[in-house]
């Protein structure tokens, strides 16, 4: 089901927090019995490129949103990667708990695409955050008689273009730098600031 076709009303845009993707969405999504209305639509994430993902999943500003099966991460050199249609998702970040009153509801992680084959390839402006339930959120639905499907197999993801422009982390040619070039860069940047003169150079001819 694709979400392109739902909008909506004038001036209302969805920008939910992390807690509410786990709890109000994903949380019903696991839980409640198949058929239930959704408005996120669920996607094979494999089988499509970033840019393919905007026409399909639904949108907030320059945000996407979708349901997807997770897929069991691989490894290669140290780097954690999902395959992808003409690439694969490398993740960034440890996972980072989500917490409602203290207690842990959901997980979430992030991902850069890159094209090419892992874990060798180039490394694209697309990113995203996949978010899980925790453990306990589904075995407490099962114990209160939540479907027998009740699963952790559905995550939600968000995904977005960062914009390279703008990004201090990206170069000229749109190239990602390293720590060393931040480095030089910044220096660059001192030159360019005009220091005030010491008494003694004002005397200078």
């Amino acid at each position: 089901m694709a979400a392109s076709g739902i909008g909506f009303p004038p001036g209302l845009k969805f920008y939910p927090t992390d807690k509410d993707l786990v709890l109000h969405y994903l949380y019903r999504k696991v839980t409640l019995p198949s058929g239930e209305p959704e408005f996120i639509a669920e996607i094979d994430l494999h089988k499509y490129d970033p840019w393919e993902l905007p026409g399909e999943a639904l949108g907030g500003g320059r945000e996407w949103y979708f349901y997807s099966r997770r897929q069991r991460s691989q490894r290669k050199n140290s780097i954690e990667y999902q395959t992808a249609a003409s690439g694969y998702w490398m993740v960034t970040e440890m996972e980072e708990p989500i917490l409602n009153g203290g207690k842990t509801v959901g997980h979430k992680r992030s991902l850069v695409f890159c094209t090419g084959k892992a874990p060798l390839g180039t490394r694209t402006s697309w990113v995203m955050d996949e978010y899980r339930l925790a453990d306990s959120m589904i075995k407490g639905s099962k114990k209160r008689g939540a479907s027998k499907s009740v699963s952790g197999d559905w995550v939600l993801c968000r995904i977005h273009e960062r914009d390279v422009e703008t990004d201090s982390s990206y170069g000229d040619d749109g190239r990602e730098l390293s720590c060393l070039d931040e480095i030089f860069v910044s220096l660059d940047d001192l030159d360019e600031i005009s220091l005030p003169c010491s008494s003694s150079d004002r005397f200078i001819q």
